[in-house]
């Protein structure tokens, strides 16, 4: 069964000409594979996977021990791609790693816990010879201990080892295997072969300890990859399992499974909101820090929102479910987190094309290593010895875990801190940015402007029309419309008593404003409340004093227009003003002090956005004024032209082109879905200084990424030749081994302490 059977169609085609192919519906299955051990695991299965007819892309992650499929979708392609998973040696598991409830810390023990035992007789002599006792086990004990440990606990690398060599590809297990064989086999030679009463140098030691502690590293290694996915854990315990539905007869618990949209649901002092919901009745304060990362709660009253897994706080709330299941907020997080610790980074094209020939380079460096010290005439046992610590130290494990177990403890601390990262691509590209483009309305500003003057023309005097007839002409004109500046109309109106008419043929012309027939005096005409750069397309004049002086004081002017005829003619200028949000100028001050250069995009005309961005700490020339909706991918691209590394910041529908178009693209949650789906990393809450975090959290991650690249390949390319010179024992290559591994993971997992900085 797949993690996620979920289809993702990235092509439809509706309707097609007889005689053109409409383009082949895909879609998107995630598998959990077991069995995978190292980086070599990982070019094999992937190569299973690609070879299944219909398949486009296969992506499969070590630390997740999962696969990422692109393939054109047919009913049975679950089924075929768990038979060829089946095929290459590795069992299709039903559960993710992530869903896999938290075990206890020593779940998994008992193997490597009876290894160490049957070894402690094994290694006791060894230990105590630096202090002058020769304790020496009698070799039929030594083969007793050694047995159990060789073909009972080691029985996996056998099976796994062969598999591999019978699909024609290598992995860790077939390494063990070979050099824990040969030593053991050496070990029943060399006793056979000495003479009566005399006690050879035994090797049942090397083959037991070298299985025991590679089942250690492996067993630290599962311990660590829990860690790494626990925040997806403590995502999935964000969900109640009952809740309490109002009907007619009162409340009832029932599974959240079962909301639909539109229950009304009780949640009491303490208990998780099961859905997202709205308050309908009731007040309370919201604690929100596992989602958004924000501390302090949130007050809520009728007519706020609520997320799913929420904490109530000290008030019952009765609310109403307006999203379950798939659709909530919750699930969505969920879903982000999943697709970036399952996405494969950049780097690790690298690593892969490493691991694909390096089992084969190994096999023939120990092949090598034991004809050379043959050839120098060391002997058989002395040549075998060194040639099995060739086999035990070279494993590609360390190489395959190094830069997905990072990219999981990088995305899962960010999820803990309102910061989700949806692909892996943006996480290890963030830390090069030089060039930040901000969005000013919603995303610098609280997106809340106001209407702070309306002054009439003398054209509009003469016409007796006076302010209120005006400011009801603007409010019947925006009249249905989202747009912050319509509000901002909208809430003056009322303020005022004033209650808008119904325009006709009303018509939202972006970038430039709104238009429609409103009946004024008795008589329809057409009417519209435009931007300065419709008025100048217009050829429309307007009060070069009365601007100056609006502009001056950082408001945006609009003007409302009136035709007679084919004329329009200014009647009021309308100044919104909107303020910074709290923290703006600290938070863009941090990425100043990172060295970034920060740039605003703004539809306002210059002076307006000028005032603002000098009230949030912006250089004059870094603001980039009267941009329309549609422009704002062009300055992106125009940034990048100058060959900066740019990431856009932004929250609204209109800029999800230049958050596509940007390098990295940045959306607040509080903004729309579509910025947020064209965006590679969302910001939870409002705040900006999450802006200097994710860029942090990306260096540090790439950094953790880089050290441990390093210690695996140093690991390698100083541990073979150490081997093949003779200067290890393969307990010390087994050690060494398991070692490597749990370094890596243990490097990686510090990424969980990072917290946000904050001035």
């Amino acid at each position: 069964m797949m993690s996620r059977n979920t289809l993702r169609f990235m092509n439809t085609a509706l309707s097609a000409p007889a005689t053109v192919t409409a383009p082949a519906i895909t879609e998107t299955l995630d598998l959990g594979v077991e069995g995978m051990t190292c980086a070599s695991c990982v070019a094999r299965v992937e190569r299973a996977l690609r070879a299944v007819p219909g398949v486009q892309q296969a992506s499969v992650n070590l630390a997740t021990e999962s696969a990422r499929v692109v393939a054109v979708a047919t009913p049975d392609n679950t089924v075929r791609l768990r038979r060829a998973l089946r095929s290459a040696g590795y069992a299709p598991r039903d559960t993710p790693v992530a869903d896999v409830q938290d075990a206890s810390p020593w779940a998994g023990f008992a193997p490597v816990a009876i290894g160490l035992v049957l070894c402690l007789p094994l290694v006791l002599p060894m230990l105590l010879q630096p202090f002058g006792v020769h304790l020496m086990v009698p070799a039929w004990l030594q083969l007793v201990l050694a047995a159990p440990v060789q073909f009972w606990l080691g029985a996996h690398f056998y099976r796994a080892g062969w598999r591999a060599a019978r699909a024609g590809s290598g992995n860790m297990e077939l390494l063990v295997a070979l050099g824990t064989s040969a030593a053991f086999s050496l070990s029943l030679w060399l006793w056979w072969r000495a003479p009566a009463g005399v006690m050879p140098h035994l090797y049942f030691e090397a083959s037991a300890l070298v299985i025991t502690l590679v089942m250690l590293g492996k067993w630290l290694e599962a311990r660590a990859k829990r860690q790494a996915t626990s925040a997806i854990r403590a995502l999935h315990g964000l969900r109640p399992a009952l809740a309490h539905v109002i009907g007619a007869h009162g409340e009832a618990d029932v599974p959240v499974a079962e909301l639909v949209v539109g229950d009304h649901v009780a949640v009491r002092p303490g208990e998780r909101v099961p859905a997202d919901a709205e308050v309908i009745e009731g007040r309370s304060s919201v604690d929100e820090s596992m989602l958004t990362g924000e501390p302090l709660p949130v007050a809520k009253a009728p007519g706020d929102r609520l997320t799913g897994g929420a904490v109530n706080g000290e008030g019952r709330l009765v609310v109403e479910v307006l999203a379950v299941g798939a659709e909530s907020v919750l699930a969505r997080i969920i879903r982000l987190v999943e697709d970036a610790q399952a996405a494969k980074a950049p780097i690790q094209r690298l690593v892969d094309r490493v691991a694909a020939v390096f089992v084969p380079v190994v096999l023939l460096i120990a092949l090598a290593t034991l004809v050379g010290w043959l050839l120098a005439g060391a002997g058989v046992e002395t040549a075998l010895v060194n040639a099995v610590t060739v086999l035990v130290i070279a494993c590609p494990c360390a190489l395959g875990l190094a830069t997905p177990v990072a990219v999981m403890a990088g995305t899962g601390v960010a999820a803990r801190h309102g910061i989700l990262i949806k692909d892996a691509r943006a996480l290890e590209l963030a830390h090069k940015v030089d060039t930040v483009a901000f969005d000013k309305t919603g995303t610098l500003t609280l997106g809340q402007p106001r209407l702070v003057s309306l002054l009439p023309l003398a054209a509009a005097a003469s016409a007796a029309m006076d302010e209120a007839t005006l400011l009801r002409i603007a409010a019947t004109l925006q009249s249905g419309s989202e747009h912050p500046l319509a509000r901002a109309v909208l809430a003056a109106a009322s303020d005022k008593g004033l209650v808008p008419a119904t325009a006709q043929d009303l018509q939202a012309v972006a970038g430039r404003g709104v238009r429609g027939v409103v009946e004024v005096q008795g008589e329809s005409q057409p009417w519209a409340l435009a931007s300065l750069r419709w008025c100048e397309e217009e050829g429309v004049h307007l009060s070069a004093e009365a601007l100056q002086e609006l502009n001056a004081q950082g408001a945006s002017v609009s003007a409302l227009l009136q035709w007679q005829g084919d004329t329009a003619h200014a009647r009021a200028l309308l100044a919104f003003a909107d303020e910074p949000k709290p923290g703006a100028a600290a938070a863009l001050a941090r990425l100043r002090q990172r060295g970034l250069r920060v740039v605003m995009i703004s539809g306002d005309n210059p002076r307006a956005a000028q005032a603002m961005a000098a009230r949030v700490g912006i250089d004059v020339q870094d603001v980039r004024a009267n941009v329309l909706p549609g422009d704002k991918a062009a300055v992106v691209q125009a940034l990048r032209a100058e060959g900066r590394v740019v990431a856009m910041v932004g929250d609204g529908i209109n800029d999800a082109p230049a958050l596509a178009a940007a390098d990295v693209g940045m959306a607040m949650a509080n903004g729309t879905d579509v910025a947020m789906e064209a965006a590679g990393i969302t910001l939870m809450r409002g705040d900006l200084g999450l802006v200097a975090d994710a860029f942090d959290l990306s260096a540090r991650t790439v950094a953790k990424i880089r050290q441990n690249l390093f210690w695996a390949f140093a690991y390698n390319v100083l541990g073979i030749p150490f081997a093949a010179l003779g200067l290890l024992s393969p307990v010390v290559a087994g050690g060494a081994m398991a070692a490597s591994s749990v370094s890596v993971m243990s490097n990686a997992l510090l990424l969980r302490r990072w917290r946000p900085q904050r001035p």
